[in-house]
């Protein structure tokens, strides 16, 4: 019996890869869903024992609102591209990548099964944290759509990192050591945790080259109004990188680059 192809997509390999990619964290979800719901919620407690009730503003806003949709995609990232990294080390250090590699899969249809699985992670975590955000703080979603759209751009270039991150990595620890020492920095270092127009020359202007910033800032809008860039230059940048990252981890993935070794 052939492929069932509908046009020139696998559509069963296609499914069946998303739908174990999704499966592989809700399996955990005490792990991928709850714990991230707990992190967040600490570093809440924290700066609100910190700040003190009342006190500290930011870009006009109390400071619980503005950090609130910084923690949210700081979660979203680091989820996004653990999902897409973590299922191709594992894979690969267990030696059953090949039951991914030798269905008749393209590389396009593997891309898009893989981040498949990074956007319900990470759409799925923004959900309950975002839920959990406005419960605490009472602000609304100042612009939805605008929020939706940075939360999708974040699951899809750090699920593409997490795809090339994968790829590269040959053990746990080397995906341990990017996590650490490249994403982790990356979110925190991104106007998580403050506006970046209090930074002196020149982190200011580097802060401006870093996509990760322009994620977090273009959220931050979606929920609160307030931004400290370009909202439109935000989502021209981090559209612009996602592709660039996509044809990447597609690339790799067509080349079977590092992935039968």
């Amino acid at each position: 019996m052939g492929v069932r192809r509908f046009g020139r997509v696998n559509w069963l390999g296609l499914r069946t890869l998303a739908t174990r990619e999704v499966m592989r964290f809700m399996a955990v979800w005490q792990q991928t869903i709850f714990a991230p719901l707990m992190t967040a919620a600490l570093f809440v407690l924290i700066f609100a024992l910190a700040m003190g009730q009342g006190r500290g503003q930011v870009m006009g806003l109390p400071y619980l609102v503005f950090l609130g949709p910084g923690i949210l995609m700081m979660t979203v990232i680091q989820n996004a591209f653990a999902n897409t990294s973590s299922s191709i080390t594992s894979a690969k250090v267990q030696g059953n990548i090949v039951d991914t590699l030798m269905p008749p899969l393209s590389a396009g249809e593997l891309l898009t099964g893989y981040l498949a699985g990074s956007v319900a992670r990470a759409g799925l975590v923004g959900l309950v944290i975002g839920t959990g955000m406005v419960l605490v703080t009472g602000q609304g979603v100042a612009h939805p759509l605008w929020a939706l759209a940075f939360i999708l751009l974040a699951a899809l270039m750090l699920g593409g990192l997490g795809i090339l991150a994968g790829i590269l990595a040959q053990k746990f620890d080397q995906m341990a050591a990017i996590s650490n020492f490249v994403i982790t920095p990356l979110s925190f270092l991104s106007g998580t945790f403050y506006s970046v127009q209090a930074l002196p020359e020149p982190f200011r202007t580097l802060s401006h080259w870093n996509p990760v910033f322009y994620l977090i800032d273009g959220a931050r809008y979606g929920v609160t109004g307030v931004s400290d860039a370009s909202v439109w230059r935000g989502l021209v940048i981090c559209t612009v990188v996602v592709g660039l990252i996509l044809w990447l981890a597609w690339r790799w993935l067509k080349s079977g680059y590092r992935m039968k070794a």
